[in-house]
């Protein structure tokens, strides 16, 4: 599982031209589910992005998503799953079927709101047109495979 991680003042994402998910403060999550990724690895990840020290305090990042009363705006992006290393048209092969992924991709939407954090989601497999602004930028990277962090 690939899942991008920014931190972000504000982000929304809206379908047909209609608000659907939006938080200020907070991470933006793009979530991609390959083939072979399980729920170890959505657990993993949910545990990982929870206990994350990316927001300032004393120092530039030691406080997580909860310390700081911000929220997690989730959007799977199956094209995280997506490889360019032959020809000039991605390839998408590792993608994990759309059923499984969507399962998984809901296992960290829940994982995440039972962590005790906000979580607002795009609508999966839709048109999604995505506005944040990237706060310091801070863009961090959790992958996961066979239950355990990459």
């Amino acid at each position: 599982m690939k899942t991008v991680v920014q931190r972000v003042s504000r982000a929304s994402v809206c379908v047909g031209g209609e608000t659907v998910g939006a938080i200020e403060r907070g991470a933006m999550l793009l979530v991609g589910v390959e083939q072979g990724d399980t729920d170890a690895d959505a657990a993993a990840t949910v545990r990982k992005i929870a206990a994350l020290r990316f927001f300032p305090g004393t120092t530039p990042m030691d406080k997580t998503l909860a310390e700081v009363g911000g929220g997690c705006l989730v959007v799977s992006q199956f094209t995280l799953a997506g490889t360019v290393k032959k020809g000039n048209r991605p390839s998408f092969v590792l993608a994990a079927e759309p059923g499984e992924a969507k399962r998984l991709y809901e296992r960290v939407v829940t994982g995440l709101r039972e962590s005790g954090l906000q979580v607002a989601t795009g609508v999966f497999r839709a048109d999604m047109e995505v506005e944040l602004v990237n706060d310091g930028p801070v863009t961090l990277f959790v992958f996961t495979a066979e239950g355990k962090l990459q």
